[in-house]
């Protein structure tokens, strides 16, 4: 996983990302971003792809170490 793919997201798939780096589940962020649940996984799709990885604790991390995220 490369930290320079980040640039690739979209501003979109970077809200979805953010979200799921504080732990929120696909149906909290359709919620959150008043998207369908379907909209959210092709977002997640999306993000595993363009970052080269598969898991999202992994890709949540990688949020967090780029300050993607405010973890306080």
């Amino acid at each position: 996983m490369k930290v320079q793919n980040l640039s690739l997201l979209t501003p979109r798939e970077c809200e979805v990302l953010k979200l799921m780096a504080q732990g929120l589940s696909n149906g909290e962020i359709a919620t959150e971003l008043f998207i369908s649940r379907h909209t959210v996984k092709n977002h997640v799709s999306s993000i595993y792809r363009k970052l080269g990885e598969n898991d999202r604790t992994r890709v949540a991390l990688l949020a967090v170490g780029e300050k993607l995220v405010n973890t306080d």
